[in-house]
């Protein structure tokens, strides 16, 4: 199928043609103290390296988006290729409960899960509004990787899995 579309572009062909870009997956999770949430989310990315930034997007009716607006901390767990389950478990309106998984207080308090491939805690600096989603600007305080040797869990035209083999022959970046 071919797909080509100018001005108005429609919600569906643009997440179709975004499904294309392989994501890794993630949970964000924040609160603490039993009022811990966590979602699923692919739309991370890295920002600036000094100072350490991060930042995700979540839709403005997501249930985490008060919990991390109010708790003004969020931690970013990225997930290994054996957790789909955990990704779907997150995913949606009837989600897991963040003690459903194993998990510990990151230095902030907000649950790392603790199966998850590796983490950046980090404080909210800044949130923008992003049309139908809240982008969420987060200063890293902690990170850890505890699960260095595993493969990732990458997101690609709307399908979960583990990347297959391992990369070889290719350059780093080392300034991107």
């Amino acid at each position: 199928m071919s797909l080509h579309q100018a001005h108005p572009v429609d919600g569906r062909s643009l997440r179709t043609v975004c499904g294309m870009f392989v994501t890794g997956v993630t949970v964000i999770t924040s609160g603490e103290d039993g009022n811990a949430e966590g979602t699923t989310v692919n739309s991370f990315t890295s920002v600036s390296l000094d100072p350490p930034l991060v930042l995700f997007c979540l839709h403005n009716e997501s249930r985490l988006r008060s919990v991390v607006q109010e708790s003004g901390k969020f931690v970013v767990n990225f997930l290994q290729g054996q957790q789909e389950s955990v990704a779907r478990a997150f995913a949606g309106k009837g989600t897991a409960e963040i003690h459903d998984v194993a998990n510990h207080p990151s230095v902030t308090g907000v649950p790392v899960l603790s199966e998850a491939l590796a983490f950046l805690s980090c404080q909210l600096v800044e949130e923008f509004d992003g049309g139908d989603h809240t982008i969420f600007l987060g200063r890293v305080v902690e990170l850890g990787v505890p699960r260095q040797h595993q493969e990732p869990l990458v997101f690609f035209r709307g399908w979960l899995g583990a990347l297959e083999e391992e990369l070889r022959g290719v350059h780093p970046i080392i300034d991107g």
